[in-house]
């Protein structure tokens, strides 16, 4: 399964490189169904949108759920960047995913462990298995020069 979620996370990679063209924090999302194919691909836009809901999670959801024609997406994977904050959790949580898969840990909003667990609450109606740190350096350094080069430049 590692290379596997290796080779998709490089993918949202990609996404979240295409964020930076847009001056966008750099974070990416895929969605891979049950058979390996890509249903949709996202990265942030809250600051081009002028949507805080913007979030790469949030994009490729979307997208997902409009190809399919249903909110739900039983059989599919969410590789991302960066863990997902509390809104895109919940929002994976409400579209049923099987899994997430993330890379780099969220200090400030991760909510699949870094500052809390929201997929720890009792009586959820669905759990979602988590795999964390996939490509974890990589992911982590996008960011991280990215908000570095922004501190940088002021």
């Amino acid at each position: 399964m590692k290379n596997i979620d290796e080779k998709y996370m490089r993918i949202a990679l990609k996404e979240a490189n295409n964020a930076l063209l847009l001056d966008e924090v750099p974070v990416g999302a895929i969605i891979v169904d049950g058979e390996g194919k890509i249903l949709a691909k996202g990265f942030n836009k809250r600051e081009s949108s002028f949507d805080p809901t913007s979030h790469a999670e949030i994009n490729a959801i979307r997208k997902a759920c409009k190809k399919r024609k249903t909110w739900r997406l039983t059989d599919c994977t969410i590789y991302v960047t960066i863990e997902p904050c509390a809104m895109c959790a919940g929002t994976i949580l409400w579209a049923r995913m099987k899994r997430v898969v993330f890379g780099a840990p969220d200090l400030k909003g991760g909510a699949l462990g870094t500052t809390f667990n929201l997929y720890s609450v009792d009586n959820l109606n669905h759990y979602p298995e988590v795999t964390p740190f996939v490509l974890k350096e990589e992911c982590g350094n996008i960011i991280s020069n990215y908000f570095k080069a922004k501190r940088d430049s002021k």
